[in-house]
């Protein structure tokens, strides 16, 4: 639970659920344009809506709104205000064993913004009636804060995060209508800057990445569930029986009967 590189870095473990403490939205710089502290036994998340100044163990670090910040306990952080400012946090205790992740204390969420804020809202609203929910929304949020500095094999940075965004959108809405134009604007880029990202990613196109889930979907249902088949090609955005047929066919090898027969 130390933190490294001249506190720029801390390292976590997330092998567990952590403990939630507390959390909510903080409200700061009305009374008082500074604030110091320590948590001594605690770490601190925040996430951040505004423009400020944060010191931790002498290390600075410019708050801007989507920024996300991970303190570890003990250390002393002196917040230099703006005015009103609003932020969402978490104090909680992380795992002291297992593998531990090396993260920066400050980072730049950019898209994956508004998917920390909608899972820290959540579990805000999950704790005062279940604090396991809560601690679980938080783990999500934590693995997403850590994969924002987790590179991939080899050295190479990690999905570009429009391509996350993307994916999500895709996998959450597999039943329903779904056309480039759509997973763009749901990632927050252009529709061809959205064509080279599964380029680069894929190899293969939007609309290829989007069929072959959509059968894997149906293979899963197929063998493993008592659905009727038009319901499963209901299930998978694929309304037309033939349709669906032709899909099977070309993307599983054999059609829906036989799938779910496992002769395929």
């Amino acid at each position: 639970m130390s933190a490294t590189n001249g506190g720029t870095h801390v390292r976590i473990g997330l092998d567990a659920p952590p403990r939630v403490a507390s959390l909510g939205v903080g409200v700061h710089g009305t009374a008082s344009p500074r604030d110091v502290f320590r948590l001594p036994d605690l770490w601190q998340l925040h996430l951040y809506r505004y423009e400020a100044d944060l010191t931790v163990d002498g290390v600075a670090h410019e708050i801007r709104p989507g920024h996300v910040s991970l303190v570890p306990p003990g250390a002393l952080v002196r917040f230099h205000y703006r005015g009103r400012s609003e932020h969402l946090f978490a104090h909680l205790e992380l795992p002291s064993a297992g593998e531990r992740l090396t993260v920066p204390v400050m980072q730049d969420a950019g898209t994956q913004t508004p998917v920390l804020t909608d899972l820290m809202q959540r579990a805000v609203a999950a704790a005062p009636r279940n604090s396991a929910r809560a601690a679980a929304e938080l783990w999500t949020v934590l693995w997403r804060v850590a994969d924002l500095a987790t590179p991939a094999a080899g050295g190479t940075t990690g999905p570009h995060p429009a391509f996350a965004l993307a994916v999500a959108h895709i996998e959450s809405n597999l039943a329903a209508q779904l056309t480039v134009p759509d997973v763009a604007h749901a990632a927050g880029i252009s529709h061809n800057h959205l064509i080279r990202l599964f380029r680069a990613e894929t190899g293969t196109t939007v609309v290829a990445y989007l069929r072959h889930r959509r059968m894997e979907r149906a293979r899963h249902l197929l063998r493993e569930s008592t659905l009727s088949i038009p319901a499963i090609a209901a299930a998978v955005g694929i309304g037309d029986l033939q349709a669906f047929n032709k899909a099977c066919r070309r993307e599983l090898g054999a059609s829906p009967r036989a799938v779910r027969a496992g002769t395929s």
